[in-house]
């Protein structure tokens, strides 16, 4: 273990030393030396051959020439010292390397390098993730760890396969521009608290994707590891969305549009309002308020008002969140599935 330590850490101050032999050839030479026989070492190690004992034996001699003088004592206890933060390097050197592949495998087949809390990687996509807990021990992290290596080599193969969007049985409200028998079904999950989502549902329309295609969108409130909700009022729009569309074909994404694309009268959109400022009361009002405009009495929204806490509206979201957390595996939304693609993260005009 010596020297595959030794090859680690000389790999490792390889740049400072490079830098210092521009000035001090002879440090350069004597590293360069070294490095080739840790080298060797290593090659011989993999092959499982047996390394050269003078190699081990140089690299303790150096480390203890100046302790045998003085404490000739010491020289066995910092021997067995010496193997055991070898022993911890190799460790810690071979885990670093396999975190590495398992965030970057995660990354390409899953958006995100953090298979657990996508929210901390900050090179995905730009998405408002799904995160788990985090584990509150080393037994649950340690085992995390290997259940985050099934996720990734589970979601690998799709990346290779085609989604058509007719085979999830999502529970959706309809956007009628979109809406024709001769377009392509599109499904676009998002949560009306998601800024991503906002942005991306804007980037739509701009790019005439709601004219193109018979978009689905599935409204979904991202819920924590505790069951409580990302944003804390995207619940109860989802509920009034699904409401809405039951009395009415078409009436939940005008909710939608108002909430994605309007502002008050302080120039403050409705979302940072939702999310930020108002109080489940305050929700309650705009979205009743919007209603009104569209023509709803006080008979019309006391009926909203039933059917979006009714048992089956609840089962809806649950079976919504069944197919994006397990069957389709999500980390994160926006993510819409069309054209046999899944496309997480924030649409852009571009595509």
């Amino acid at each position: 273990m010596v020297c595959i330590a030794a090859f680690i850490i000389l790999a490792l101050i390889g740049v400072f030393v490079a830098a210092i032999s521009i000035f001090k050839p002879k440090v350069g030479k004597a590293y360069l030396k070294m490095f080739k026989k840790a080298w060797g070492c290593l090659w011989k190690k993999v092959r499982l051959q047996k390394c050269e004992t003078g190699f081990k034996e140089d690299v303790k001699n150096t480390i203890l020439s100046r302790v045998i003088v003085k404490h000739p004592k010491w020289v066995k206890p910092l021997s067995v010292v010496i193997e055991v933060v070898s022993v911890l390097i190799v460790i810690i050197a071979v885990w670093a390397i396999l975190t590495a592949i398992k965030s970057l495998l995660a990354l390409w087949a899953l958006g995100s390098c953090n298979v657990t809390i996508p929210s901390a990687c900050s090179l995905g996509a730009e998405v408002c993730s799904i995160d788990e807990s985090e584990p509150s021990n080393i037994f649950e992290a340690t085992g995390r760890w290997f259940t985050e290596w099934g996720e990734i080599f589970e979601a690998i193969p799709d990346k290779f396969r085609s989604y058509n969007p007719e085979d999830y049985d999502f529970n959706y409200v309809t956007v009628m521009t979109g809406q024709s028998a001769d377009k392509p079904i599109a499904v676009d999950i998002f949560d009306p608290g998601c800024s991503v989502c906002m942005i991306s549902y804007r980037n739509q329309k701009a790019a005439g994707f709601f004219d193109n295609y018979d978009v689905h969108m599935v409204p979904f409130a991202i819920q924590d590891a505790d069951d409580s909700y990302k944003f804390k009022n995207s619940e109860m729009v989802v509920r009034y969305m699904f409401a809405a569309e039951q009395l009415q074909s078409g009436l939940a994404i005008k909710i939608l549009d108002h909430l994605f694309t309007e502002k008050d009268e302080d120039g403050v959109s409705y979302q940072t309002l939702l999310n930020e400022y108002y109080s489940e009361t305050d929700t309650k009002y705009l979205i009743e308020w919007w209603l009104k405009e569209e023509g709803f009495d006080k008979k019309g929204l006391e009926e909203i008002r039933k059917i979006a806490y009714y048992p089956e509206t609840t089962t809806k979201m649950s079976e919504n969140r069944e197919i994006i957390e397990n069957q389709l595996k999500i980390k994160g939304i926006p993510t819409t599935l069309y054209d046999g693609k899944k496309h997480t993260g924030l649409w852009k005009v571009a595509d």
